[in-house]
C-alpha cells in the first residue's frame, strides 16, 4: 500500500473512531460508484454524506471543488478533520500558503480561518469529518453592518 493511500484508510478509520466509541458499532459502507453528490449552494462546490447530516450535527462527508475553485478568507463553525483525496489543494492560512496533494492531512478547530484553491486540472476532493453542524462564514468586510 502507498503512503497516500495509507494516510487515506487511517484518515477513514480516525473518522469513525467517535462512532465506535460511543457504542455504535455498526459497520458503515459507502462505495465511491454510490456516492450521491449534491450542490453546496456554491457554484463549483458538491458535498456527498457518508455518515450523519450536515446539518443538523456531526457528520463524514465528501466534499469537492471544481479545478479552478477559490474561496476568500472564511471560516467554519465546527472543529473538522479532513485528508485529501484527489487534486492539488492550496489552503491559505495566515497569509501562508500549504499545498495540500492526495493523501495529505489538515485540521480547523476554533473557527480557524483560511482561504483556498484548487489548482490544475483535476477537481478537489476531500474526506471531512465535522464535530458539528457544517457552515460557511465568510466575515463582513469592515464598516459593514
Amino acid at each position: 500500500m502507498s503512503p497516500s493511500a495509507r494516510a487515506v484508510a487511517l484518515a477513514a478509520a480516525l473518522a469513525l473512531a467517535p462512532a465506535l466509541a460511543h457504542g455504535a458499532e455498526k459497520a458503515v459502507f459507502t462505495p465511491a460508484a454510490d456516492l450521491e453528490w449534491i450542490n453546496a449552494g456554491i457554484p463549483g462546490v458538491d458535498t456527498a454524506q457518508v455518515q450523519g447530516d450536515m446539518k443538523k450535527g456531526a457528520s463524514r462527508f465528501y466534499l469537492r471543488y471544481a479545478s479552478g475553485f477559490v474561496a476568500p478568507v472564511h471560516h467554519h463553525s465546527p472543529d473538522h478533520f479532513a485528508t485529501t483525496v484527489t487534486g492539488n489543494l492550496v489552503l491559505i492560512v495566515d497569509g501562508k500558503e500549504h499545498r495540500l496533494p492526495p493523501g495529505s492531512y489538515f485540521a480547523f478547530t476554533g473557527k480557524a480561518k483560511h482561504a483556498v484553491r484548487c489548482e490544475g486540472a483535476e477537481a478537489c476532493v476531500m474526506f471531512i469529518d465535522a464535530r458539528g453542524s457544517w457552515d460557511v462564514v465568510v466575515p463582513k468586510p469592515k464598516g459593514a453592518k
